[in-house]
């Protein structure tokens, strides 16, 4: 369902939660500006839809952490702080099995393969590549697709 930005009557989650029961859908899709300032209320929007609908219990701080990195990601390196590309993501919740969050840019793409460790003693001052390895760290399975452009996030609930 594509929410509507609207800062003064933003939809409740409820009214875009509608969950067919058992099945991974689709609960959140937005396409932004590659700006900062439009990144926040995606987070804030995901961050309670998890929580609502309970796909995200118990691991709201890692989901987060790993959102935010993946869009600042997708809008410093891929769209280069272009306000003219767009940052699509979408949401797919299950719950009490887990989420799935997909994030794509405009970007030209990149090979995370070249993207060095930081946690090599030679990085350690390094400012490029903690996000990735953030995202890699908190989240359960992370795949990067179109040639870097996409990166598919899943935290899965453990029982």
């Amino acid at each position: 369902m594509q929410t509507k930005r609207n800062a003064s009557s933003k939809p409740s989650v409820s009214a875009r939660c509608q969950m067919e029961k058992g099945q991974l859908s689709l609960r959140f899709r937005e396409t932004i500006p590659g700006t900062f300032e439009a990144l926040e209320e995606v987070v804030q929007n995901l961050v309670a839809l998890a929580s609502e609908m309970k796909c995200g219990e118990g691991h709201l701080e890692e989901i987060e952490l790993a959102l935010r990195e993946a869009l600042a990601n997708a809008v410093i390196h891929g769209n280069q702080q272009d306000p003219a590309k767009k940052v699509e993501v979408r949401c797919f919740c299950q719950p009490d099995r887990g989420m799935l969050l997909v994030i794509e840019d405009e970007g030209s793409g990149f090979d995370p393969k070249e993207v060095p460790d930081p946690t090599k003693a030679e990085r350690l001052f390094e400012t490029h590549g903690r996000g990735l390895f953030l995202i890699r760290r908190t989240m359960d399975r992370v795949r990067f697709s179109q040639s870097g452009k996409r990166v598919t996030m899943v935290k899965r609930l453990r029982h």
